[in-house]
């Protein structure tokens, strides 16, 4: 499988304090993984260094085989990364249809882009509350409109913080059912989430993040067939 983003050596700090200590992770194309750690452990940091959020302080980071370490955001995300971030930061006041189009971009140049029509076919909650505002909607439908927002501009790869942070069991499972189907059409994916028994059902490989290291990596089996690493690093 192909490299479709190359982390390594990756530093970072928020002024005098440092956050990351030399992480190492990789995604293929068409993979699914996962960035797992508690709270405060350095997985949003991560996620910040690799899209131009927060400044890396070493390392690199290769995304279809060139550099983007160093790049700024708007940069880094023309080339096709797309982020869904902790808190769906959607646009409260434009209706979900304004949303969508503001951010649409054939970024990939896809064939067969992510359009309007598309998303609304994918997420049909949204068709029906096309006219609403954005601070009208439930959590879950936030949720499916900063994913559906993100599809509009076709990346290589989606990554999501806290995918289904403070979402209702059934709302989950209907963002775990859409990434499901994303990623079997080939989408690749990384997820910073807690349910680690649903990821190690429906992800390719994991990474542990612990104090700004990666400690663990390993692929769903090895995950799912060691529950002791789920209390030492994750608490569950």
């Amino acid at each position: 499988m192909s490299a479709l983003l190359e982390v390594e050596g990756l530093e970072a700090r928020y002024g005098a304090s440092q956050a990351l200590f030399g992480i190492n992770l990789n995604i293929g194309a068409g993979e699914m993984v996962t960035l797992l750690g508690r709270n405060g452990m350095g997985k949003t940091t991560t996620v910040k260094s690799i899209v131009g959020l927060l400044p890396a302080a070493a390392g690199t980071v290769r995304f279809r085989g060139e550099r983007i370490d160093g790049l700024n955001a708007d940069r880094i995300g023309r080339a096709g990364i797309g982020l869904v971030p902790e808190g769906r930061q959607i646009f409260p006041n434009l209706t979900v249809r304004e949303n969508l189009v503001a951010w649409a971009s054939n970024r990939s140049m896809a064939a067969e882009p992510w359009t309007l029509p598309r998303v609304f076919e994918f997420f049909p909650r949204l068709a029906e509350r096309q006219q609403h505002m954005g601070n009208q909607l439930s959590g879950g439908e936030q949720q499916m409109l900063a994913i559906g927002r993100v599809l509009m501009t076709n990346p290589h790869l989606l990554i999501l913080d806290e995918a289904t942070e403070g979402l209702a069991p059934l709302v989950r499972s209907e963002i775990w059912r859409c990434l499901t189907t994303l990623n079997a059409a080939g989408l690749a994916i990384l997820v910073i989430d807690k349910y680690v028994r649903t990821l190690v059902r429906i992800a390719h490989r994991h990474y542990i993040i612990e104090r700004g290291r990666v400690d663990w990596q390993g692929s769903s089996a090895e995950l799912g067939a060691d529950q002791a690493l789920w209390h030492r690093y994750l608490g569950v």
